[in-house]
């Protein structure tokens, strides 16, 4: 019987904003924990100290919260593995390298960034592919003594020559990589700093990381990673590597250059948490009855990453919308009030909330729509005229809105019902054609062809703001 107790993880580099794609991710590593009941961990990878962005960190912690996800263990939670932040674990890193350089698996290298520039210009002139040339493997006694004197260094893998790397991927199957193709890659820099390759290793170890999933992009990295944990002598975790999204035209890599990828960009752009997250689960998967729509829970229960398309899928934004309506739809009006306050413009009749939400809310694809669906409300609208005599003539419709404007004027008890009533009696007394009068009603009241049923409309409008817009009118069409 199997009693692996199953841990992931998740190891943002705070360089900039936390992708879709990132999040995408991480909810795989989270479900797949979690139905194990496992342990899912979130790691800080910011050993790269140039592209280090203030508040970065912050920022990734706070848009995994508002996505409703969490982690086990990782910053601000503390565990048995602590810190959770690579640049708090240096020195660990270094002792690892220098016990590879002990067992004769790394070596130190002095070559000056100039001489590594000059051999990577001539492997491009002789079309050879970019790898260091070993320079330094024999001088290992003559570079100690450098190093001793004060010299900078760095410390290389030493990759074993013709022997195949191998590791089965959850998603692709088993994927080979020759030796001889593996560069000697760096593994602790000369600021003292490790690279990713040695970081990541000897982090996912000591963390004892089960499963790794992760983006295709880092699927050349993994024979690298394979190779450190044979020189260490320890056992890998299970690899599967996740397509990326493409573009919503569906041409080359999601990517900033063509639209806003960032997580937060997103929510800011009023779609739901829980709708994105339910997005992000049937890119490249999908549940045994290939419904669309599951909640978190749901998803833990059914997700498997062998299902997982080794196919790149278009991030399609239609689908996401209609997923987002789906959910707007779904949520308790005084969730709904909740979730859209911070999308009201400063202008909105906030007062008025409870009544206007309920007339535009099967209209929402995102929350920030409500400001187009609700301007009419309670901003001054500019009518085409021709929309108001279409189908009819400037006489005819001055006409009708005159005694619009005179009927509507006796209601004593302005709701709904009586509003529909006046002007229902109208029509037919009048004989106006149906389609036509309503429509020039709607466009008189609202400036638009569209909006949420008229004589509810016309309710939260108020008599006074209905009256006044069908005299504006006539009066413009009497000129």
């Amino acid at each position: 019987m199997n009693t692996q107790i199953i841990r992931t993880r998740m190891a943002p580099s705070p360089t900039g904003e936390y992708h879709v794609g990132h999040i995408a991710t991480l909810l795989k590593n989270y479900a797949f924990a979690k139905k194990h009941d496992g342990a899912f961990i979130l790691r800080i990878e910011d050993t790269d100290q140039f592209r280090l962005v203030p508040g970065a960190v912050e920022k990734i912690l706070s848009v995994i919260k508002a996505y409703g996800l969490d982690w086990d263990e990782g910053p601000e939670k503390g565990g048995p593995h602590e810190p959770y932040v690579q640049s708090q674990r240096l020195s660990r890193y270094k002792d690892y390298a220098l016990k590879l350089v002990e067992d004769g698996a790394a070596y130190y290298c002095t070559c000056s960034p100039d001489r590594l520039s000059a051999l990577r210009e001539q492997q491009q002139k002789d079309k050879q592919p970019p790898k260091y040339d070993r320079h330094c493997v024999s001088k290992q006694s003559e570079i100690k003594k450098q190093i001793d004197a004060g010299e900078e260094y760095v410390i290389r893998l030493l990759v074993p020559d013709d022997e195949p790397v191998s590791f089965d991927d959850m998603i692709r199957g088993e994927i080979t990589t020759p030796s001889a193709s593996v560069d000697d890659q760096v593994l602790l820099k000369s600021d003292g700093f490790p690279t990713y390759h040695l970081a990541v290793v000897a982090d996912d170890h000591e963390m004892e990381i089960t499963h790794v999933l992760r983006g295709e992009e880092w699927i050349s990295s993994t024979p690298k990673h394979v190779l450190l944990y044979r020189a260490f002598g320890w056992e890998p975790p299970v690899y599967g590597h996740i397509p990326v999204f493409l573009n919503p035209d569906g041409k080359g890599k999601m990517s900033k250059r063509k639209g806003t990828v960032s997580a937060q960009s997103f929510l800011d752009a009023g779609y739901l948490p829980e709708a994105l997250l339910n997005f992000f689960m049937i890119l490249g998967w999908t549940p045994q009855d290939q419904r669309e729509m599951l909640t978190l829970h749901e998803y833990i229960q059914e997700f498997d990453p062998k299902d997982i398309s080794p196919k790149s899928v278009v991030f399609d934004v239609k689908k996401l919308e209609w997923i987002n309506g789906q959910y707007i739809r779904l949520l308790p009006s005084a969730e709904l009030e909740r979730r859209i306050h911070p999308f009201l413009p400063d202008d909105f009749p906030n007062d008025a909330l409870h009544k206007i939400l309920p007339l535009v809310a099967d209209r929402l694809v995102t929350l920030r729509d409500i400001e187009e669906h609700t301007t009419f409300f309670y901003r001054s609208i500019t009518i085409d005229p021709q929309l108001l005599t279409k189908k009819s003539t400037a006489t005819e419709v001055t006409n009708q809105l005159a005694e619009t404007k005179d009927v509507l004027s006796r209601i004593d008890d302005w709701t709904v019902e009586e509003i529909e009533r006046h002007i229902r009696d109208l029509q037919e007394e009048r004989s106006w054609h149906k389609r036509q009068y309503f429509m020039m009603l709607r466009v008189a009241i609202t400036g638009k062809t569209a909006t949420p049923p008229l004589f509810e409309t016309m309710e939260v409008l108020g008599k006074e703001k209905v009256l006044s817009r069908l005299l504006i009118q006539s009066d413009a069409l009497s000129v």
